[in-house]
């Protein structure tokens, strides 16, 4: 096919999805308002521009995702950065770990070192997407115009984020518990995708309890576990558990027509000297509670399987490595799930979720978000707001505590 063709085929269809969300605008914002909006919504729509030219809302419905399975490119890997063990910025690739493979029944005890051997992250400082930013600061020369008429911004691409907000989209249509906020910012024609912590995930955070801290450790304890410093080394379970550390891949893709530039934290990679490039050699470590029940394998392929495969699948690594434990934090066994292999694994399973609906309700978010953003200024921020059973509403506010583009950036890429 001719590739400008193409292209303009793909930005009509996008005029036209603009131009059916703003024919149902009315009706939206007529639904939204019937609706008894929580505490923050309030506030949001409170502080709100109006925005009467755009939809003002898009369904989570699954039964509109049902369609075929959208234009995914295989990710490519452009850069990594580290973390150290006080959260500093490196651009290089010291804080990543090699995958030992188990035994089949391990009894790696996870309670170990919880007491005298954790230096938990401060989850109450919010980095927002400053460390992305200074890594494409660092390589502003990787990220070369594919053609003349590219954007304004110098490098070509039309999202920028973590993996995990993307992760929270994909999961959106069959989630049922947790909602989420969106900060959008268009800044020289590329826009960033940063999480603003509810008020529900907020007092959940502050109101763990101690079990609950207990067992969030056991996940990377069972890393520590699993991974060595060095290619030919050995794990050492004896030292202490820095949850500050990362090793952070950063991944180019395309999803429909929407060009992404996003990382994750990555856990580990396959130390055979022979194995494919990353991000197909990286591999993501995963612990649950064991499974005894017809039931409890139900619950984990429609539930947390969800999550590990959105998770895997975006960045592009290949499988999963799962220790199952008892409720004393033992690992009794550990399995191995290929990404490749969980679509048909889940077939089976009544009520599961459909890879597809996640695609697809994640592109036709991102293709709403470019409807709406039209306003490119780093001190504009859309706010995206859903709860589950609702649909995705915005609000925009100018010079406001939403703001998250921090002015280094701003002036260096000015």
């Amino acid at each position: 096919m001719n590739q400008h063709r193409s292209h303009n085929s793909s930005f009509q269809q996008q005029r036209q999805t603009c131009k059916r969300w703003r024919d149902d605008s009315e009706q939206n914002d007529r639904r939204y308002k019937s609706s008894k909006p929580n505490h923050q919504q309030h506030q949001s729509w409170l502080s709100a521009r109006p925005m009467p030219q755009s939809a003002q809302s898009l369904s989570t419905s699954r039964d509109l995702y049902e369609r075929d399975f959208p234009l995914y490119k295989q990710p490519v890997e452009v850069g990594s950065f580290s973390l150290d063990s006080e959260r500093r910025f490196f651009n290089d690739s010291r804080q990543l770990r090699y995958y030992v493979e188990p035994e089949k029944s391990p009894h790696f005890h996870l309670r170990d070192g919880y007491g005298d051997r954790y230096i938990k992250r401060d989850e109450s400082v919010k980095e927002k997407l400053d460390h992305i930013l200074r890594w494409i600061l660092a390589n502003r020369t990787k990220l070369t115009r594919r053609a003349e008429a590219s954007s304004s911004s110098g490098f070509d691409v039309d999202f920028v984020t973590w993996r995990g907000h993307l992760t929270k989209l994909l999961t959106t249509p069959y989630e049922t518990r947790e909602g989420w906020l969106l900060a959008v910012t268009k800044f020289k024609g590329t826009l960033y995708v940063s999480e603003v912590e509810t008020d529900a995930a907020r007092r959940d955070r502050e109101t763990r309890t101690g079990r609950h801290q207990e067992m969030m450790y056991w996940g990377y304890k069972f890393e520590q576990f699993m991974c060595a410093d060095m290619v030919d080394g050995s794990p050492d379970s004896s030292g202490v558990v820095n949850t500050n550390e990362a090793f952070c891949t950063v991944v180019q893709t395309r999803l429909s027509d929407h060009r992404l530039l996003f990382s994750g934290e990555v856990d580990c990679r396959d130390k055979d000297p022979n194995a494919a490039a990353p991000p197909a050699c990286y591999v993501e470590l995963k612990t649950s509670a064991e499974i005894s029940t017809p039931k409890q394998r139900s619950t984990f392929y429609r539930f947390k399987l969800l999550k590990w495969w959105a998770q895997s699948f975006l960045p592009g690594v290949p499988r999963v490595v799962a220790g199952f434990r008892d409720d004393d934090g033992v690992v009794i066994s550990v399995e191995t799930f290929h990404i490749s292999k969980i679509s048909r694994l889940i077939k089976a399973e009544d009520r599961c979720w459909k890879p597809t609906v996640c695609m697809n309700f994640c592109s036709d978010f991102l293709t709403f978000v470019k409807c709406v953003v039209t306003e490119d200024d780093p001190r504009v921020v859309y706010l995206f707001c859903w709860n589950p059973r609702c649909d995705v509403t915005y609000s925009v506010h100018r010079d406001s505590s939403y703001s998250f583009l921090p002015d280094w950036y701003v002036r260096e890429m000015s």
